[in-house]
């Protein structure tokens, strides 16, 4: 019962994660791409806001369900995909922590109706290590999938 709860727990957090990254992947991330800089400085500002804590914690907490069910299920099969799960969502955690979020502090500092002359444009950057993550958190989905589907 306990594998059960935690398997279908953890799916639903590598699925919030995944849906999530993979929707500013597909609709946000072109959209903020196509923008003048001081449009763009402006939308990033308003579209991040509300992240902040909640990504974290669903991708934290998803780690730790995948931790737990590392220790509880029986098998070598259920152990490895739910602690290669718990891997891929720490790295998910790691690259935004690392490399999203200090891009994403640059730009909360900037002034859109005031951009300075030599103002870096953090989007490529920015882009890249989105991608990563978003693999990653599709990855372990699908993992967790897998995991599910077995026991």
């Amino acid at each position: 019962m306990i594998v059960d709860t935690l398997g279908v727990l953890a799916l639903l957090g590598s699925g919030v994660t995944a849906g999530v990254l993979f929707a500013v992947a597909l609709s946000v991330l072109p959209a903020l791409q196509r923008m003048p800089a001081d449009r763009y400085v402006y939308a990033h500002q308003l579209i991040g806001r509300n992240w902040d804590p909640t990504m974290p914690i669903v991708v934290l907490t998803s780690v730790a369900l995948d931790m737990a069910l590392a220790a509880v299920i029986s098998t070598w099969q259920g152990r490895l995909l739910a602690g290669s799960a718990a891997v891929l969502l720490f790295g998910v955690s790691v690259v935004s922590h690392l490399c999203n979020v200090p891009l994403n502090r640059q730009v909360k500092k900037v002034n859109p109706d005031n951009l300075p002359r030599d103002w870096w444009d953090p989007r490529p950057l920015w882009r890249r290590w989105h991608l990563l993550r978003t693999g990653l958190a599709l990855t372990a989905f699908v993992v967790n999938a897998a995991l599910v589907a077995m026991a």
